[in-house]
């Protein structure tokens, strides 16, 4: 079968039926200096033996983590992933990514659901959660399109300490309403207080912070969260889940809106997704929550049952009064965290948080030992930091990549004005001789 199965006459039937004689009518509105023109010279086809083997040589260029020592953040992880989650999240009832739209057919995949929406709410300390959104850069932008819904004011002030991606993702997000993005300044690596308050005032929906940040350092998450209620504005928080195993959770310090990325909940690094976005809110602000929530109920015999209590049914039906256009939830990955926090539990979380706690702490000491490199900042982190470096960032990267080390990510490429600098980060993963080897080749940058 060809790839596109209609034939010249089901396309000759179908043109003349729409009154125009060829292809080249239906595009009669495109520019010809945008129309692609050129032959795409496709090599010949080959069979399925062939194109596996062909497949399988392009795979093997790919570098995995389990090859390689990772010292790679920015809300992508190299986290420690029990064995019994793909054992229990390969099982047929459980791997699909699709959620049914009647989904009071699938009591299980309902049920899944409803265990996670609890397990987040009570990691966030929030009062409600929903099914889960796409990643966490679109989940951000999501709280704040739900912030401008809920307090009619069109204004967003973002901390340029929020993820490079994911401010572009709130700005596209929020292109079509028009609405103003404003950023925060920094200081010592966090939001700037006071570049805050002279621009917070009561034409501000939220105020948007990542907290730890994308540096890696920690936000004085009290003093915003006042300045932004102070104002009518709401609170919006991007959190890494891993440290609220040790860190206070969004609920403590009044968020209004959470979201995070969870990747770090048992998911791979899936060479960049799918990823699996966590949303969460104060319990008066369900109705304007996007996508999906699913509840627990009794049927009419007593017994216990799963429904979709809440879903923004004009997502569906009266488009043009939606407040998003999420439909569905990243439900295999989401299930995935469901399997993970069930099996790492309270302590477990808390452990791992500590791990990375110290194992961070351990390694940016030991850099600091090292000629030329140097913490950008002097501020609080948990388990990435900033590292300036007396060469090119590219040039330590490239050559620690012969080495099988994922050294970090180079800075240069965003809008920090940190040309020499490199984020790093640090796992429970990482042995006390992968730091080592780290900070010795790193020593003949020096």
């Amino acid at each position: 079968m060809p790839f596109i199965p209609n034939t010249d006459a089901d396309r000759k039937a179908m043109l003349e039926r729409i009154g125009v004689k060829n292809f080249n009518e239906l595009i009669t509105n495109i520019p010809e200096e945008l129309r692609f023109t050129q032959n795409l010279d496709l090599p010949e086809s080959l069979s399925e033996l062939e194109i596996s083997r062909v497949i399988q040589q392009k795979v093997q260029n790919n570098k995995s983590v389990n090859e390689a020592i990772s010292f790679l953040g920015g809300g992508a992880n190299d986290h420690f992933i029990p064995a019994a989650i793909d054992h229990i999240i390969s099982r047929p009832e459980f791997y699909t990514a699709y959620t049914p739209y009647q989904a009071e057919v699938s009591q299980g995949t309902l049920q899944a659901i409803y265990e996670y929406q609890s397990m987040i709410a009570e990691l966030m300390n929030m009062e409600a959660a929903n099914a889960s959104m796409y990643d966490g850069g679109s989940a951000l932008a999501e709280a704040g399109l739900m912030a401008i819904a809920e307090t009619r004011r069109n204004k967003i002030l973002v901390s340029k300490s929020v993820h490079p991606y994911y401010r572009q993702i709130i700005k596209t997000y929020c292109h079509g309403q028009k609405t103003k993005i404003e950023l925060i300044a920094l200081e010592q690596g966090i939001t700037s207080l006071s570049d805050l308050k002279s621009k917070i005032n009561t034409d501000v929906a939220a105020v948007v912070i990542e907290h730890p940040n994308f540096l890696g350092y920690l936000e004085d998450v009290f003093e915003i969260s006042k300045l932004a209620h102070d104002n009518g504005a709401l609170f919006i928080t991007s959190n890494d889940p891993i440290s609220l195993g040790i860190l206070e959770p969004p609920g403590q310090y009044d968020a209004d809106i959470v979201t995070g990325e969870g990747q770090c909940l048992g998911n791979p690094l899936y060479l960049g997704g799918p990823y699996l976005g966590i949303f969460a809110s104060k319990f008066k602000f369900v109705r304007k929550m996007p996508g999906r929530i699913a509840g627990a109920t009794t049927d009419q015999n007593g017994r216990r049952g799963f429904v979709l209590t809440f879903q923004t049914r004009e997502q569906h039906i009266r488009r043009a009064k939606a407040t998003s256009n999420i439909c569905t939830n990243q439900a295999l990955n989401a299930l995935t965290a469901t399997v993970y926090l069930a099996l790492m539990g309270k302590t477990g979380i808390e452990e791992i948080a500590s791990l990375c706690l110290q194992n961070s702490h351990y390694l940016a000491e030991q850099i600091q030992q090292v000629s030329g490199f140097e913490l950008a900042y002097k501020s609080p982190f948990f388990k990435e930091f900033v590292v300036t470096t007396p060469v090119a960032p590219a040039n330590i990267i490239d050559k620690l990549i012969e080495k099988n080390i994922f050294a970090g990510i180079d800075l240069s490429q965003f809008d920090y004005g940190l040309d020499n600098g490199i984020l790093i980060a640090v796992t429970e993963k990482r042995t006390k001789q992968e730091m080592d080897l780290l900070v010795e080749l790193l020593s003949n940058f020096s």
